[in-house]
């Protein structure tokens, strides 16, 4: 064999090595998911303790005014309901593992409330983009009350339109605020009525 006969012949070998090398895989890309659990300094702050979750995020959604502010939502005629948006690794933390621990720090059992807070804008719902998230929240909310721990659900599902952020001061209210935080939550009850409803308290 020459020498361009050679050379030929290991291009062609170091070619179909290649191809037949699999590609590396691709991490999964970040995903979100926007719940509806009473104030959102609480749900926020509770999301951000689930391994799995990268950021979550203050807000609205559920109305049809345009960039609402906390004054029209906190008023109860926007339309609006006190949102967090979670955005977390689907390889780390599933859909359904977000919905169960949702459920699970809130008071379903109620319409149009949660704990201290009352009014249509801190009732819970789940904000769904698609056919896929639908069908986990009603297998979700099917699962919950064939366990018996509660009898019925009124969290809504209502498809995702549009997520507005919330005001800076906010974002990570209870960071920033920590004794004032510690006051309301407390106040509010919120931990000792998720332990009524669940039998545990799981924050």
């Amino acid at each position: 064999m020459n020498r361009l006969s050679l050379f030929l012949s290991m291009l062609l070998l170091s070619a179909t090595a290649h191809a037949q090398t699999p590609p590396a895989a691709v991490a999964a890309a970040p995903a979100s998911a926007v719940f509806g659990g009473g104030c959102f300094w609480c749900i926020e702050a509770d999301f951000e303790k689930l391994p799995g979750v990268l950021t979550v995020e203050s807000g609205y959604s559920g109305g049809k005014v345009v960039n609402p502010t906390y004054q029209q939502v906190s008023a109860g005629n926007s339309g609006h309901i006190e949102v967090v948006k979670v955005n977390y690794d689907p390889a780390k933390v599933s859909y359904a593992t977000l919905l169960d621990y949702f459920f699970h720090h809130i008071d379903p059992t109620v319409k149009d409330r949660q704990f201290c807070d009352v009014g249509n804008q801190y009732r819970s719902a789940i904000f769904v983009e698609n056919d896929a998230q639908r069908a986990a929240v009603d297998a979700s909310k099917a699962a919950i009350l064939k366990a018996g721990k509660v009898k019925e659900i009124f969290t809504e599902t209502i498809p995702l339109t549009k997520f507005y952020m919330a005001e800076d001061y906010h974002q990570d209210y209870y960071k920033k605020n920590p004794i004032r935080y510690a006051y309301y939550r407390n106040g509010c009850g919120r931990d000792a009525r998720v332990a009524e409803v669940w039998g545990t308290a799981k924050h």
